[in-house]
């Protein structure tokens, strides 16, 4: 998998993650993100940290739930079982990368 294969399919985690609030509170989620705090959709595959921020601030402590859900997405789409103890997105996705994408790739 190149990395940018890998990207692709955490965009795709994540907007199958959010549809599952419904696809109407998930195209007012993308549009809060874009609008308000500035972060597009295609930039949230490499600015994590600041998406699982943003996520905090619209849903407080709910913001874990989402966060479960798109790597739940992410590992099902790639075919591997995560431990699912440390519900953290970024360090999840890094750990991830570095299973799946060779030191040229990454």
């Amino acid at each position: 998998m190149t990395s940018k294969d890998f990207q692709k399919t955490i965009l795709e985690a994540v907007e199958e993650g959010l549809a599952f609030l419904g696809e109407s509170p998930k195209q007012a989620i993308l549009f809060h993100l874009e609008n308000t705090f500035k972060l597009r959709i295609n930039d949230i595959p490499q600015n994590l940290e600041e998406f699982k921020r943003t996520l905090e601030k619209i849903f407080g402590p709910g913001a874990s739930y989402l966060e479960k859900l798109i790597l739940e997405r992410l590992c099902c789409k790639l075919n591997i079982k995560l431990e699912m103890e440390d519900l953290d997105l970024p360090k999840s996705v890094e750990s991830l990368r570095k299973q799946l994408l060779s030191p040229g790739d990454a």
